[in-house]
């Protein structure tokens, strides 16, 4: 089978960087579906990986945790899926990933695709929406459900790919008052569309630009990104008893600056289920096939912001030069080989 991947750590300019070969195509296991893989999403996550992780001359590391396709093969003991069905789903980061035509996937961490989205739409979702989904009802604890509140959520860096489904999800599924951030005109404008009541900028003081919407403090703040830049300020617009989660990693927090307030601070990762096999590793798939119900529902959209064409490796190089950048819309999409 095609496949793309690297040897060893270089910058993204650099052809060897990420380049085509081919792989054996893989058998699956007991729980395994093999996908035949037609469109796929790139994440900060795979630019991260690819400066951490090195191959060998007979493995190059094959990236990709964001996928949709149609199932090939199924294991043994599958019992969710059948071949012939359209899926989509985000994978594990402990095993080979989705740049290449064939990926072998746990089914209990796989969605039915939304009917309403082709392979490039839908690819565009699994990995954000796991993470806001498990960031905001998992971690946060946020109940799910239209009762009357006067809570506000702050999600800082709204108009990436988590952001923009985050802020779907908040608005859609609670009654929180929900904040976004973002720091240009048309990041600000997406983030409104995806329906947050209120955008503020977070190249400024995010204490003064909540005051200055009549929301001193809010109860939630999710951060997503350059958590450590905010951190003084997340923690003035953190309301007594609040709830902070985060999925970036920075070097160092004064995690004790949130003691007065009695706050608590989570960390939010969406391959832990996979990488540990744990015991509810199954919400994966319930979640993945609920919010396909939202889309095809009208209620979610998808967060697809650019779509770069074929799979390849000059297009993927592309696709992580642009996440690089850290100016992305959305989120970037590739489809077909």
């Amino acid at each position: 089978m095609k496949a793309i991947g690297y040897r060893e750590s270089l910058p993204i300019a650099e052809d060897r960087s990420l380049f085509a070969f081919d792989a054996p195509k893989p058998a699956p296991g007991p729980r395994d579906l093999l996908v035949q893989v037609k469109a796929i999403s790139v994440n900060p996550v795979d630019t991260k990986v690819r400066m951490r992780r090195a191959g060998t001359r007979e493995a190059p590391v094959i990236l990709g945790w964001d996928a949709a396709g149609i199932v090939e093969a199924v294991g043994s003991e599958v019992g969710l899926f059948k071949k012939g069905d359209e899926v989509y789903y985000a994978g594990d980061i402990t095993r080979p990933g989705s740049n290449a035509e064939f990926q072998l996937v746990d089914e209990r961490i796989v969605g039915r695709k939304p009917k309403s989205l082709d392979f490039a739409a839908a690819a565009a979702l699994p990995l954000t929406t796991i993470t806001a989904w498990e960031s905001l009802f998992d971690r946060l604890k946020i109940r799910i459900g239209k009762q009357p509140t006067d809570d506000a959520i702050l999600i800082i860096g709204a108009a990436g790919g988590v952001g923009s489904i985050a802020v779907q999800l908040a608005r859609r599924l609670t009654n929180l008052t929900v904040i976004g951030t973002a720091s240009r005109p048309d990041t600000q404008e997406w983030v409104t569309k995806r329906g947050a009541h209120h955008v503020i900028d977070h190249r400024k003081k995010l204490s003064e630009e909540l005051a200055r919407i009549g929301v001193p403090q809010v109860r939630y703040i999710f951060s997503i990104t350059q958590t450590d830049k905010h951190w003084d300020e997340i923690v003035a617009s953190l309301a007594p008893q609040g709830e902070i989660c985060m999925i970036d990693d920075p070097p160092a927090l004064e995690v004790m600056k949130i003691k007065g307030k009695a706050g608590a601070l989570h960390i939010e990762l969406m391959f832990a289920r996979p990488m540990h096999r744990t015991a509810d590793i199954i919400q994966q798939h319930k979640l993945l096939t609920e919010v396909a119900g939202l889309v095809d529902d009208g209620l979610v959209k998808t967060t697809l912001g650019r779509n770069l064409g074929k799979i390849s490796a000059a297009n993927l190089r592309q696709a992580h030069a642009l996440l690089e950048s850290g100016t992305t819309i959305g989120k970037i999409v590739l489809e077909g080989f």
